[in-house]
């Protein structure tokens, strides 16, 4: 079970894992916490009134073409999108929206459905949400809390009967290492990298998540599912944009793998690992 914090975030984060374990025979769910009404039009293409007007639904359909493409199963959590406040010092978040309503609430609902779908493995975002985005921060809040709750029989106890998850797995992005690979390979086939920016504006301070990471899925066969999925998001991701500039073969040879960061096990397993399911077979399967 994927829990992310708005629809696209399953497609640029893990989703060639789904994918590949999709296709081993796994089930596969993503939980989108929020539907993402507050996010802006960040293709070009799609920003016509009528999209503006008709953003709920038009994200929900969007999302429904992301899960076909991926295969895995989808719930909405059905809380509203805060939105990413800007501006100094920052607006407060809206009343009622996902990051501001208490815990326990998202937190049932997430139990309820853990508990119907009877996940091994969890993944969400770390305690930085990824990045600094109030849904995606109390996403990781909620799934912290429901993966401890939906175990205990006096939490909740008209959610369902009681389900032991035995991992939690923090999903990690783009690295400084993995991105400046793809800028080298760029320049060195005589093409324009835009990753050039991105490198001059990073805090040469600032830790490389690949410090962080424990486990490296290779999965480079559904890379294609991957962009197509996220493709789908097309209020979200333009097409002609730097997330497409390097071509997959290029990506399979320099980077094959999506990162995790293993956060909470109840199964014997041993880092670095390449599979999210290690010391889980074994246990379920012995």
């Amino acid at each position: 079970m994927a829990v992310h914090a708005h629809p696209d975030d399953e497609s640029s984060k893990g989703a060639a894992t789904m994918a590949r374990y999709v296709a081993e025979g796994a089930e596969v769910m993503v939980v989108t916490c929020t539907g993402g009404e507050a996010g802006d039009v960040l293709n070009p293409a799609m920003d016509r009134p009528e999209v503006h007007e008709h953003m709920d639904e038009i994200r929900r359909e969007e999302m429904a073409t992301a899960a076909k493409i991926l295969g895995v199963q989808h719930r909405w959590l059905g809380f509203v999108d805060s939105g990413l406040p800007e501006g100094d010092p920052l607006p407060p978040l809206p009343e009622g929206c996902f990051a501001r309503v208490p815990l326990d609430e998202p937190t049932e609902a997430l139990v309820r459905v853990m508990r119907e779908f009877r996940p091994h493995v969890v993944v969400t975002y770390d305690e930085n949400g990824g990045y600094p985005h109030p849904d995606h921060i109390r996403t990781h809040e909620v799934s912290m809390a429901a993966f401890d709750a939906a175990a205990d029989p006096d939490r909740f106890p008209d959610a369902g009967e009681p389900w032991q998850a035995l991992k939690v797995y923090y999903v990690h992005g783009f690295s400084r290492a993995r991105i400046t690979a793809f800028h080298e390979a760029l320049l060195e086939a005589g093409q324009e990298s835009p990753w050039a920016e991105w490198l001059e504006r990073w805090d040469p301070d600032k830790p490389d998540i690949m410090e962080r990471v424990t486990t490296q899925v290779p999965c480079s066969e559904c890379f294609e599912q991957r962009d197509d999925a996220l493709r789908a998001h097309a209020t979200q991701i333009d097409p002609t944009s730097r997330w497409f500039a390097v071509p997959l073969e290029t990506q399979r040879e320099l980077w094959p793998t999506e990162e995790y960061e293993l956060a909470r096990s109840l199964v014997d397993s041993t880092v670095p690992e390449d599979d999210l399911f290690a010391g889980v077979r074994e246990k379920v399967n012995p």
